[in-house]
């Protein structure tokens, strides 16, 4: 398992890109274990992740700068067909996003900017897309050296 070291930039998921700070030891249910400190300042919060459940949770580090046309290819593909049934096409999407995979929050971001474009989204997926675009951008970011509003600029003009 690959350890990562303070200051690495990291892609937490379902939160986005942020920086260790820290590596900490804490007792947890009466056992020793190493956390990393994430700031994560685009969701505007730190969190602690447990050194041994990084591969679990989908932790990985930052993509390169190189894979940023990878990111915009995908902006700019077809539309995927979705489920019609919102809860289905909601939790599918909640699913990609978890993944931690930045190809698939694009694709995500993608459909749904489309969708909402065309005929407004439901309150629940306008908040996933909004965390989804979050995220993508916070990647976009720390790989690309973009403000947020670059970053943001960057989506929505290959979408």
């Amino acid at each position: 398992m690959f350890e990562f070291k303070t200051g690495d930039q990291i892609v937490y998921p379902m939160y986005g890109a942020g920086i260790i700070t820290d590596i900490v030891e804490k007792d947890f249910l009466g056992e020793s274990r190493k956390f990393y400190c994430v700031n994560l300042p685009y969701c505007r919060m730190k969190a602690s992740v447990p050194v041994d459940n990084c591969e679990k949770l989908g932790v990985r580090a930052v993509i390169d700068q190189s894979r940023i046309d990878e990111v915009i290819d995908v902006l700019k593909d077809e539309t995927e067909e979705m489920n019609p049934n919102w809860n289905k096409r909601y939790r599918e999407n909640t699913e990609r996003i978890q993944t931690g995979d930045i190809m698939e929050v694009a694709a995500v971001v993608r459909n749904l900017v489309r969708k909402d474009r065309a005929k407004p989204l439901s309150t629940g997926e306008k908040t996933l897309l909004s965390t989804a675009k979050q995220i993508l951008q916070s990647e976009l970011i720390y790989s690309g050296g973009y403000t947020m509003e670059e970053a943001d600029d960057l989506v929505e003009s290959h979408i």
